[in-house]
This record gives structure tokens, C-alpha cells and sequence, in this order.
């Protein structure tokens, strides 16, 4: 098969993977209203094309964080990576370090935050949810900060996970999932070699060596959903703050006011993000919503965005709205499900090429000079 695009990711994706994977990645809540929102309305952002503008170099190399990032993007948290690739987080953080941008990890990793920290050479990045287990919640901090993390992705809209429909009906939840997994295994024998058999161990290896139990994907379901908690606000996050040494970004943030309070909060940095679409159906798309959170907040914070990412021009279009950074999360999925770490290094590879191109059309040389002078504002009548 050809590979010229995200989307031609995806559609290998769906053929390599059990039904119950690929619709985890791919789906989201509900009726899916946000999810779809999020593609079509970034997709509906009108760039300025603009030409001899005497276009030279294209620079697309930023600072975050202290960090210098080869272009403004970075691999978003996604939980159970490690099904989607034979130890899937370990090649993921490879590729997107040989890539020069940022892997975040996931609480709810296969891998453990100490493979795959003695698997890079430089520091990942770490996403942590808001859980009632306070022992769980330092004692992964802790460990992050000893193996050299110092930047901390705390995802807050998740107090509750999400109505999927698509999960039941695939059988990642549902009645008799268990048995419905192992069906699609088998007739998918070259995920079940690669990843079923020389993948393992299948465990959640972060909660696993808090529990000092095996944690398998039964308990992924089950184990979250009793920890999270509703009733948590900001006031009860102020330990976190104190404890955690190094820069910390929250994610999940759709409303200014919210914003303003994570500002507030004390936070570095903030993610537009209506996670994925996966949360609450009918909300703004991210790209409707950034450049309100910009506005309120951009001065006093670094704020990134996610949500229907599927090219280096989509990239560039949510540049334009406001973001300092754009994370990644379905399209490097797909890849890594195609091709390991070789197919998250190619996608990051086609994404620069697309970025390059749109700046080249819109006439900017360097990602700083990005910002909204590069759209077009249809005009009335």
C-alpha cells in the first residue's frame, strides 16, 4: 500500500488491528458529534495564499518549555499504546525522539514509565489523570522524577469517562468481551503474532507496579472508573502543584474561564482539548474554541492544542488560531499500528513536508511568524 497521508495510515490501521483497537483509537462519544466537528471544522479554516514573497529556508524548529523541538508538535498521551505495536510505547517514544519532538506517555500505558524512560536517550514527557488514589498519584509522580521527567501533562476533563458506544459494541466493554477479543484475534493473525504473543507482558504497567499486581485490560476499565472523582476541584490539585518540581501543562480545557483558572492554578501551560471527542459529545470543536482561549489567556501561559490533526497543513491552520504546539494522537496511532516506530517516524516526516509546503504558500519562513495574518476573513454581504 501506498503511504502518502495520515488517512492512508488509518485505513491500513483498520485492517491490521481487532475491531475492539481499532475503534478505540478511532472512536469517540456518543453519536460522535465532536469528533467529526473537530475534523471539519479545522478542515474549514481558510489559509491566505500569498505569493513571491521571496520564500527561502523554512525553519520549523521551536522552543516549549524550555525544550527545543525540531517542529511545534508532539505525541499526545494515549492510553494502552502498547496493544497497538509490540511494546508500543517504548517504539513510539524511539521515533519521536529520532524525530526531535516530545513523547508524552500515558498513565495507562502497557509499558511502565521505567522501560521506556531506559529506552530514549532524553526525558519523556508524563500525562497524569485526576484519581482519588492520592498513593497511586504520588508514587507515580515520584517515580517520573526519578527517572528525569519534568513535564507534567495533567489531564483534567476526564472526572468521568465517556459514553462510547462504539467500545460496546466491538467488545472492549460490553457483554462477553473477553470472548469477543480472542475471536478477533485469531482473524487477525498478524497482530496477534506480532503484538498478541511477542508483546507481552499485556499489562498496565504503570498501576501494575503501584498495585504490585498484574493489571490486565479488564482492569483498565474497571480500575479507572472506581478512581475517578467528580467531586475533585482545584483546591484539592494544590499538592500536586507543591510536590511536582518541573513544568506542568493541563489538558483538557474548552472553556476561557477554565483557562483563567488553570493560569490561576499556577500552570505553565495549557491544552485546548475536548479530548479527542471522546468526553462530552456536542461541545466546540478545539479549533472553535482556541482562539477564544488564546485571547484570555495567551499571555500569561503556553497554550497548545489537539483534536482532528490530520496533516502538517492542519497543524499550520491551528498555528494560526493561537497554539504554541499541536499534540498528535490518532494519526501516529495508526501509524504505529501499521509500522511500529518506522511508520511514527515516516508520518512525522510527511507532516514537516506538509507544513513546509503551507508555509512556502502562505509566505512565512519560521513557525514564530505564523499566527493569524496568514487566514482569510470572508467578508459579508
Amino acid at each position: 500500500m501506498i503511504i502518502s497521508s495520515a488517512l492512508d495510515y488509518r485505513e491500513a490501521a483498520r485492517r491490521r488491528l481487532p475491531p475492539f483497537l481499532f475503534d478505540y483509537i478511532d472512536g469517540g462519544a456518543n453519536a460522535e458529534q465532536t469528533l467529526r466537528a473537530n475534523v471539519s471544522d479545522l478542515a474549514g479554516v481558510a489559509l491566505r495564499q500569498r505569493v513571491l514573497k521571496a520564500v527561502g529556508e523554512i525553519d520549523l524548529s521551536v522552543e516549549l518549555f524550555g525544550e527545543t523541538l525540531s517542529m511545534p508538535v508532539m505525541l499526545s498521551p494515549v492510553g494502552l499504546t502498547g496493544m497497538f505495536a509490540r511494546r508500543g510505547e517504548v517504539q513510539a517514544a524511539r521515533a519521536a525522539q529520532a524525530k526531535g519532538v516530545p513523547f508524552i506517555q500515558s498513565t495507562v500505558s502497557v509499558c511502565s514509565i521505567e522501560e521506556v524512560s531506559a529506552a530514549v536517550a532524553k526525558p519523556i514527557w508524563f500525562q497524569l489523570y485526576v484519581l482519588k488514589d492520592r498513593g497511586f498519584m504520588k508514587n507515580v509522580l515520584e517515580r517520573a522524577m526519578a527517572v528525569g521527567v519534568t513535564k507534567l501533562v495533567f489531564t483534567v476533563d476526564m472526572p468521568t469517562p465517556g459514553t462510547r458506544y462504539r467500545d460496546a459494541h466491538s467488545g472492549m466493554s460490553g457483554p462477553f468481551g473477553p470472548q469477543r477479543r480472542i475471536v478477533q484475534a485469531m482473524t487477525h493473525p498478524r497482530w496477534a503474532w506480532d503484538v498478541g504473543v511477542r508483546g507481552k507482558p499485556h499489562d498496565l504497567g504503570n498501576i501494575s507496579r503501584y498495585l504490585g499486581k498484574a493489571t490486565g485490560l479488564a482492569d483498565y476499565v474497571g480500575w479507572l472508573g472506581n478512581n475517578f472523582d467528580p467531586s475533585i476541584g482545584w483546591s484539592d490539585l494544590e499538592w500536586i502543584r507543591d510536590f511536582w518540581k518541573g513544568d506542568i501543562i493541563i489538558k483538557g480545557i474548552l472553556d476561557g474561564e477554565d483557562a483563567k483558572d488553570a493560569a490561576r492554578f499556577g500552570a505553565q501551560g495549557l491544552v485546548v482539548s475536548n479530548h479527542g471527542g471522546r468526553q462530552l459529545d456536542g461541545v466546540p470543536s478545539t479549533a472553535q474554541a482556541l482562539p477564544a482561549i488564546t485571547e484570555a489567556v495567551g499571555a500569561e501561559m503556553t497554550v497548545l492544542v489537539d483534536g482532528g490533526v490530520r496533516s502538517g497543513l492542519d497543524v499550520i491552520r491551528m498555528l494560526a488560531l493561537g497554539a504554541k504546539g499541536v499534540l498528535l494522537g490518532r494519526a501516529p496511532s495508526y501509524a504505529l499500528a501499521v509500522d511500529g516506530g518506522a511508520g511514527v517516524e515516516t508520518l512525522l516526516d510527511l507532516f514537516a513536508k506538509e507544513m513546509r509546503v503551507a508555509m512556502t504558500l502562505t509566505g512565512v519562513t519560521s513557525v514564530d511568524r505564523i499566527d493569524s495574518s496568514i487566514l482569510t476573513r470572508p467578508t459579508g454581504g
